[in-house]
Parts: C-alpha cells; sequence; structure tokens
C-alpha cells in the first residue's frame, strides 16, 4: 500500500467539506475519484498534498504519517499534483517550463553556477536529458522549443503533467485532467497517462469525464464530503447511490 488515509475531516467554520474519509491505494494503480461538484475532491487533493491541514484523521505515504507536513516536505517525499488551471510560465519554452520543475533537487552551489564549474555544467547537462525524456513520455517532445503560453489547451494539460513528473513522485495526483479538452486530445491525455503509469507512477485523479472509468482500476465516489462508493469501474456505474447523488440517472454511460 503506498497511500492510506483514515477517517480524514476538514470542515470551514460549520461547513465539512470532508467527512470520515479513508482511502488506501496501492502502488502501481490508477485511481479516480469522483462526485458531483463541491464534493470535496479537491479538498481531498489539497489535504494529502499539505495545502490545507486537517482537523482530524491521518494521511499515512509510504509508511509515513505525513499528516500536517508541508507543501515542499510532502513533495520530497514523492507526492506531486497538477491543477485545474494550469500554472505554467506562458514565455518560457515548453522544454524551459519541464527544465524549471527539477528546483526540488538544486545540486550546484551559489558558487557552482556563478563560475560555472563543472559541477554546475553536468547538473544542468542532467536536467536537460530528464526534461526531454519527459517530453517524450509525454508527447510534448517536438514541441520542445514552442513557448507554453502558444500550446493547444490539451497540450497545455500535459505539460502540467510533464512539471509534476520532474519532481520524481512516486505518487501523481491529477486534477481534471480532461477538462475542456476535444476528443483528440483526450485520447493524446489518457495514452500519455497509461505511459506514465507504466513508468512506475501511481495516480491518483479527480475527473468529471467518465473516460476515466474506462482505465482506472479502482473508482471511489465522494458527495457531501463522504465516500458513497468505492469499487471497480462496472460496480460504480451501476451503483444505485452513486446514480442517485451523481448523475441523476438510471446508469453511468
Amino acid at each position: 500500500m503506498l497511500l492510506e488515509i483514515n477517517g480524514l475531516t476538514k470542515y470551514f467554520g460549520g461547513l465539512f467539506a470532508v467527512r470520515q474519509f479513508d482511502m488506501q491505494i496501492n502502488e502501481g494503480e490508477i485511481v479516480g475519484l469522483i462526485g458531483p461538484n463541491g464534493a470535496g475532491k479537491t479538498t481531498t487533493f489539497n489535504l494529502i498534498t499539505g495545502v490545507l491541514r486537517s482537523n482530524s484523521g491521518t494521511i499515512t505515504f509510504a509508511g509515513k504519517d505525513i499528516t500536517g507536513k508541508k507543501p515542499h516536505e510532502i513533495a520530497k517525499l514523492g507526492i506531486a499534483r497538477t491543477f485545474q488551471l494550469n500554472p505554467l510560465f506562458g514565455d518560457f519554452t515548453v522544454l524551459e517550463n519541464i527544465s524549471a520543475s527539477f528546483h526540488l533537487y538544486p545540486r550546484s552551489s551559489l558558487l557552482d553556477i556563478y563560475f560555472n564549474t563543472a559541477t554546475y555544467r553536468l547538473n544542468e547537462a542532467s536536467i536537460l536529458e530528464q526534461s526531454l525524456e519527459i517530453l517524450k513520455l509525454i508527447g510534448l517532445d517536438k514541441m520542445k522549443d514552442e513557448l507554453s503560453k502558444n500550446l493547444a489547451h490539451g497540450h497545455q494539460k500535459m505539460l502540467g503533467i510533464g512539471r509534476a513528473l520532474a519532481v520524481k513522485p512516486k505518487l501523481l495526483l491529477l486534477d481534471e485532467p480532461l477538462g475542456g479538452m476535444n476528443p483528440d486530445e483526450i485520447d493524446f491525455t489518457i495514452r500519455a497517462i497509461r505511459k506514465t503509469q507504466q513508468k512506475g507512477v501511481t495516480i491518483l485523479l479527480v475527473e468529471h469525464n467518465m473516460r476515466i472509468m474506462d482505465f482506472c482500476e479502482k473508482v471511489i465516489v465522494i458527495n457531501f464530503g463522504k465516500k458513497i462508493a468505492e469499487g471497480l469501474p462496472e460496480e460504480v456505474r451501476e451503483n444505485k447511490e452513486v446514480i442517485r447523488a451523481y448523475l441523476g440517472g438510471e446508469k453511468v454511460a
């Protein structure tokens, strides 16, 4: 087990955003976290990554209690995330955006940088090599010299995933990676997510697009901050409480 959450609770004033939430993710899985708007999905992401502090409950990652740790400490342990709105450097190239994201692993001192030492040059060469590998993995290697602000929406989303991969995560949290994409961009992104999993990265994603059902090993449904269902995609599709709370129909397509 890579991530274990027990009794996680977060409230703002008298409003519960997450209540007694439990979740377990095994290494190598792709897990979908779905639910209506305001169900508590992004709050859960923010609690896992340390952006918010829980009122109660525990979060254990790779056998370590990370409850209450700061975001940079959690990132160093191997958890990275993307956002619904990608915080890209618009006037940086695609390659520069990836290279700049290796900031958690500085291996050159200020003196090395100032005097352009051999250590600094080796480090920069290593970052360049790793950045190009990430771009190839996510399918943006042929666009490496494009300014990120000029990319299509789907490619900008993938660049956000690439930047998260530069943190070298064991667990990657994807916040609506398919949001606003056309069918071709969705296919492109799904292929890249699968390749990322094949590289040994465990993935937890929040998404409204029901195509996530096609490639998740497990789906967890949350509503009003509480887990209402968990299981295989086909089980969740048939769950009456999920249909009633989330989709308002008779069956998930």
